[in-house]
């Protein structure tokens, strides 16, 4: 399955340079430690105010933590004011036109955007648009058209011969008007859906017919062809489309003032559009270095490598393989010296946007029937300080992890990934040396850059005591824990000290005062 995978994306042997070399990790250009947060949960909601009026005050606090860039939920309308605009309905409507029986998003009314942004521009912080594309949801009116349903275990596979069905893919924007976009999706925009309306079942429909090509062959081969996941599903090849997709995409962030956009369900989207889409996007005023990120859900690295070629280095990815390792860390005997291992992090670190949890891993969570995949709250810190405070990659921290919610939220972790958080902005520089040497307990060190720190960094899974000796160029000086600030250690004139952690938990070791000779 690999090999053929690997022949789908076969690319010209070259050197494809890394997206976070040459991206915008937020808005100065010579900022150092450059940091995402997900700021939202799936449920996310605030007593008093908006969603979009939460961030906004939240924007100082962000900025003081050094954090630089933000991935917001999607901001487009959904199909009701409860939705997280992952089902959406209209990309045009930011919480301007009253459609779904609401103008406002479950986040806020496009005015309260506008402003949050505009604050968090002002502080030095950039703000990612969700791009939700893959499909539409909530349509106006049903169709009949001609469909052939296939096996929903491999797509490829027609069960039936072709029918006719009604089917939710007429969306009029009626109360928009034409404002932005004058482009109404019919049947003719898609080419899958998942109800017939007229028998009431449910199936995996290809849409056949005058104009139709099909599933996309360009999309992962996960059951046969992962072209559809929900709801109606976008034809990526029809020049309508096209032009509204490459309209959108410059409206939104000119609108906004957004900075780039974090990519959902890449899997199953026309790659060959998508990387003409991101190229076309650069090719504005001003967006030449606009960040991307995409999501592409697979812990198996050589398939998230070929996607990675794919996109000759136009988008960053998240890392999660790394992620998968974390989770094995987190639930069983797990042996510390492979955390790294089969992992964008270590295959392509300049590509890799690392995290330890999101929204949808909540989403899951409350799922009996989808396993969680969740990282165990025994090694959630330790998982952070690997991505914080190791070079490599660009790390992304999440909204549930930080801040009091009702989904995931945890006292201790909470305090603890500040303190993690603001040792990255001040102590995590230069480069990074491994002691990758116990299968319980690893440390690395940061050697400083300059004027500025570094430290020392130990994480332990299980309860064994373990203290590697490690070498530090700062030479006669004393650390002390970030954790247990009681707790100091003398490096001594060859360099050379011996830190400890605490069992099962984990250890910063930051330079104190020199030592006099």
């Amino acid at each position: 399955m690999l090999s053929k995978l690997a022949a789908l994306f076969q690319v010209r042997r070259r050197d494809i340079p890394g997206a976070l070399t040459w991206m915008s990790l937020g808005p100065d250009e010579n900022s150092k430690n450059a940091l995402m947060i997900q700021f939202f949960t799936w449920d996310s909601a605030h007593p008093d105010m908006s969603w979009w009026k939460h961030f906004e005050s939240e924007v100082p606090r962000l900025a003081g933590l050094g954090v630089t860039q933000v991935w917001l939920p999607p901001p487009n309308k959904g199909t009701s004011n409860k939705s997280q605009g992952y089902d959406a309905y209209d990309l045009w409507d930011l919480g301007e036109f009253h459609q779904k029986g609401t103008t406002s998003t479950r986040w806020g009314t496009k005015d309260e955007l506008l402003s949050a942004i505009s604050v968090a521009e002002q502080h030095g912080i950039d703000v990612l648009i969700d791009a939700v594309m893959n499909h539409k949801v909530g349509a106006d009116r049903t169709e009949f058209f001609d469909v052939i349903p296939v096996d929903n275990s491999n797509r490829t596979r027609e069960i039936g011969p072709a029918k006719k069905i009604e089917g939710w893919t007429a969306f009029d924007f009626s109360s928009r008007g034409g404002k932005y976009s004058k482009l109404r999706w019919n049947q003719e925009h898609f080419t899958g859906i998942d109800w017939d309306h007229r028998t009431r079942t449910r199936g995996v429909y290809k849409i056949v017919g005058k104009g139709h090509q099909g599933w996309s062959r360009n999309v992962d081969d996960e059951l046969g062809n992962y072209d559809y996941l929900l709801g109606a599903d976008v034809d990526f090849r029809h020049p309508d489309v096209q032009k509204d997709m490459y309209n959108w995409s410059d409206w939104v962030l000119r609108t906004t003032g957004g900075a780039g956009f974090r990519l959902d369900a890449i899997k199953h989207m026309d790659r060959k559009f998508l990387l003409q889409w991101i190229k076309q996007l650069r090719t504005r005023d001003g967006r030449s270095r606009a960040f991307m990120v995409a999501e592409y859900w697979s812990p198996i690295l050589p398939r998230v490598l070929s996607w990675v070629h794919a996109f000759q280095g136009q988008t960053a990815f998240f890392d999660v393989p790394l992620h998968d390792n974390f989770y094995h860390a987190s639930r069983r005997r797990f042996d510390l010296r492979r955390i790294l291992d089969n992992t964008l992090l270590k295959a392509r670190p300049t590509d890799a946007v690392t995290f330890v949890d999101n929204h949808e891993l909540i989403l899951f969570s409350n799922s009996k029937s989808v396993n969680p995949w969740r990282v165990g709250p025994s090694f959630k810190l330790q998982a952070y300080a690997l991505i914080l405070l190791r070079a490599g990659g660009h790390p992304c921290v999440f909204y549930g992890d930080l801040y009091p919610n009702k989904e995931c939220y945890h006292a201790s972790t909470a305090q603890g990934l500040r303190l993690l958080i603001r040792a990255r902005k001040d102590f995590a520089h230069g480069p990074s040396q491994d002691y990758f040497e116990h299968p319980s307990c690893i440390g690395f060190v940061r050697t400083g850059d300059g004027p500025r720190d570094g430290c020392v960094v130990l994480v332990s899974k299980r309860d064994e005591k373990s203290e590697p000796s490690v070498y530090e160029r700062q030479t006669n000086t004393e650390f002390v824990g970030l954790f247990e600030p009681d707790k100091h250690v003398r490096v001594d004139s060859d360099g050379w000290g011996t830190f400890t952690c605490r069992p099962g938990s984990l250890e910063v070791w930051i330079p104190r005062i020199p030592v006099a000779l």
